[in-house]
């Protein structure tokens, strides 16, 4: 079994990366954001919560998350993997991650960064928000809160994976083919 966790800024590309990853190596791609979308379109109270949160450009809580996706690995007891994309986004959350996956005699055996300049992330984004309908999508300065709270929050991931020898980084700007077989190597080499 293997267990990515792939990471980068909003709009880098983790989504994209994680739907080929999925099929190459049948492996389950565990989205945060798209199980909050998911109970934010169904008006669900997770989804409530959720919505009060990203509305403001901030970060789900922790605890939130981590019994969502608690759920998910429990809803694929059959698989040969898995792929977190979005999830952890903090150093309490990967160790959460990590904790939870000891339970279930799993372990997280690498973290992939997508790396990207902010203005061409929020290019990507402002356009990406003119049809995905998310409003943390169509306002600059909310993508730039977005980047603070990566910057303060999820970078500190580098050094919590790179002490356990798990962390790499691919360029998340080119060609999604490009990207995707940088990405393909890194994990056939686990």
């Amino acid at each position: 079994m293997k267990i990515i966790v792939l990471f980068g800024k909003p709009g880098a590309g983790k989504g994209t990366q994680a739907a080929l990853l999925k099929e190459t190596f049948s492996l389950v791609h565990i989205s945060t954001g798209d199980v909050f979308r998911v109970n934010i379109k169904g008006n669900t109270p997770l989804g409530a919560m959720a919505k009060s949160y990203i509305d403001k450009g901030e970060l789900v809580p922790d605890e939130v998350t981590v019994d969502m996706l608690s759920a998910e690995v429990e809803k694929n007891p059959d698989a040969k993997g898995f792929i977190f994309d979005g999830f952890p986004r903090t150093t309490a959350q990967a160790e959460a991650l990590d904790a939870l996956l000891e339970d279930k005699n799993m372990r997280v055996d690498a973290t992939i960064a997508l790396v990207a300049d902010d203005e061409v992330l929020i290019e990507r984004l402002l356009e990406r928000g003119k049809s995905s309908g998310r409003s943390d999508d169509t306002d600059a300065s909310k993508i730039r809160t977005r980047f603070d709270e990566y910057n303060q929050k999820t970078a500190p991931l580098i050094t919590y994976y790179s002490n356990q020898g798990k962390y790499q980084e691919v360029n998340g700007i080119g060609e999604i083919e490009s990207i995707s077989a940088k990405l393909a190597a890194i994990i056939e080499g686990l």
